[in-house]
Formats: C-alpha cells, sequence, structure tokens
C-alpha cells in the first residue's frame, strides 16, 4: 500500500512538471528566473507534437519488445480514445497558456465528473443519489471562480471566462477518453491504448505545425522532450500505484496535484487569488475527491 501511495504522489508530480514546462512556453517571451532563459512563445499544438512522439517512439518500442499487435484489436474504440485524447490535449495545454496555472490545472480535475456522466449514458454504470450532490458541489465551485476570477497580482490579470469555458470542453472531452478505456479494458493491453493517442496525433498536429511552428532554441529542445518523457513516467507510475493499492485509498493522493499548483501559481508565476477564487477550487476538489472516493469504496461493498 505504501508503495501504490509513493507511485500515484510520483504520478502527480511528473504531470505537474509536464504542466509547468507548458506554461513556461505560454510566457509570452518573458525571461524565468529559474533558467534565466527567455523562453519563445511555442504554441499549445507544437507542443502536443512533442509529447506525442516521445511517447509513440517509447510505446512503440514496447509493443515491439512485448509482441502485442501494433494496432491492438478494438480498433472502433481506440479510435475514439485517440481523437477525443488529442482534442481534450490540446485545448487542456491552451488553456494552461491562457489561464492561470492553478485554474487550469483544478478545472481539468472535473474530468472524472464527465466520465462518471459518460459511463452511465454510454456503458450504463449506476450513479448513487448522493454522487449528484458531489457533482453539484464541484460546479458551484466552477462558478465561484466565474463570478469572482479576478488575479491580484503585479498586472491585474483576469482570468478569461472564454478559456475557463474551454477548460471545461477539454475536461468534458477527456471523460470521453477515459470511458473509451474503460470500453477497452476487456480487450486491448494498456500500452496499445497508449500508443493510439500519439498516432492520431501525430498527422494532425504535424499539419497544423506547417501553419504554425516555432523554431525552439537551446533549452527548449530539452523541455520539449521532457514534457514527453514526465508524461510517459506519469502514465506507468499511475498504472503501478493502482496495481500495488486498493483505488480508493490510493487515487486521494493524485489530488495533491491541485495544491502543488496553487503553490506553483503562487511563487513562480506570482498568481495571487482572491479567497472566492480559493473558495471555488476548494468544492471543486471536495466535489470531486468525495465522488472519487465514494465510488471506489461502494464498488469493494
Amino acid at each position: 500500500m505504501k508503495k501504490g501511495i509513493l507511485f500515484i504522489i510520483l504520478s502527480g508530480i511528473c504531470f505537474l512538471l509536464v504542466n509547468f514546462f507548458v506554461k513556461l512556453f505560454g510566457q509570452s517571451g518573458a525571461t524565468n528566473e529559474l533558467f534565466s532563459h527567455n523562453f519563445q512563445h511555442i504554441p499549445a499544438h507544437e507542443l502536443v507534437l512533442a509529447r506525442s512522439l516521445v511517447s509513440f517512439l517509447i510505446s512503440a518500442v514496447i509493443i515491439k519488445l512485448k509482441g502485442y499487435p501494433f494496432f491492438g484489436v478494438n480498433k472502433k474504440w481506440l479510435l475514439i480514445r485517440g481523437i477525443s485524447g488529442t482534442i481534450a490535449l490540446t485545448i487542456f495545454f491552451m488553456t494552461i497558456q491562457n489561464l492561470p496555472f492553478a485554474i487550469a490545472a483544478v478545472i481539468q480535475y472535473l474530468a472524472p465528473i464527465f466520465t462518471m456522466l459518460f459511463t452511465m449514458i454510454i456503458i450504463g454504470d449506476r450513479i448513487y443519489r448522493i454522487q449528484w450532490l458531489f457533482v453539484a458541489l464541484a460546479f458551484i465551485g466552477v462558478a465561484l471562480i466565474s463570478l469572482q476570477g479576478l488575479i491580484s497580482s503585479k498586472d491585474g490579470i483576469a482570468i478569461d471566462y472564454l478559456w475557463l469555458g474551454l477548460g471545461m470542453l477539454s475536461a468534458s472531452i477527456s471523460g470521453v477518453a477515459y470511458t473509451a478505456i474503460v470500453k477497452l479494458k476487456s480487450t486491448d493491453h494498456p500500452i496499445n491504448i497508449v500508443l493510439y493517442f500519439p498516432m492520431v496525433s501525430i498527422p494532425f498536429m504535424t499539419l497544423w505545425c506547417m501553419f504554425d511552428y516555432v523554431h525552439p532554441i537551446g533549452i527548449e529542445w530539452i523541455f520539449l522532450i521532457l514534457i514527453g518523457v514526465f508524461t510517459q513516467f506519469a502514465q506507468i507510475l499511475l498504472t503501478k500505484a493502482l496495481h500495488f493499492g486498493h483505488a480508493s485509498v490510493i487515487v486521494p493522493f493524485q489530488y495533491l496535484g491541485i495544491i502543488y499548483a496553487l503553490l506553483i501559481g503562487l511563487f513562480i508565476f506570482d498568481e495571487r487569488l482572491n479567497v472566492i477564487v480559493y473558495l471555488g477550487v476548494f468544492l471543486i476538489l471536495v466535489g470531486v475527491l468525495l465522488n472519487t472516493v465514494y465510488r471506489h469504496i461502494y464498488k469493494k461493498t
């Protein structure tokens, strides 16, 4: 169990680092004091392409070594997973670059709520009455962020409601991707499920980059590669975490990422959220966390 908790925390840190690197590339050329480098604004689709290339290389090598069928079994749902994952991640990277770091991260944590709704509609999973209360809590949190979305930093940055809405769209499409993963559990190996994301995203993002491309300079190449590497590590660690312990105990530690995101936003990106926004973040965290824990505990009984 201790290994499972350790792996889930490490997985969350890896995902956090990926988001941090994405945010660095969205700073519109501002010099970052940590790295003493004037980062270029590299668009989200280019970052998705970099992530996908690394993920494809690692996944393809594993499939070849293990002898798994390269294109998987349930191709329909594998394609749905790849397409929805590509769209969701691209929008999410855009929101990271255009919203305060912590807000973009916490909105993405709504994905399990949408997954619950989609699995109810598509797979027929049951939703218990108390879970609707948890869903309501989470969306009240979003409403509070929308109503009082001002940042009291030096630049007086305000939350853009368009990007807040797109962040929710990204979370909902992520719910489709996670529902596809649930459908694929009985037919395809996890590495094939992972592979279909870059298989879909690489052609589309390559085409997009032909019209909108920023050539990385120096240390930027390293960070682009690290986005892909840390993503792969995060997925592996998450899988291992669930292997070593009960999900009802392990999964709540995943939400430590929200606290990390708040701290990074405050101390590195100077994002000073007001009290109402913090309350909104708290309600989202409570709603999603209680819903997740309740489902896992109820499945055990």
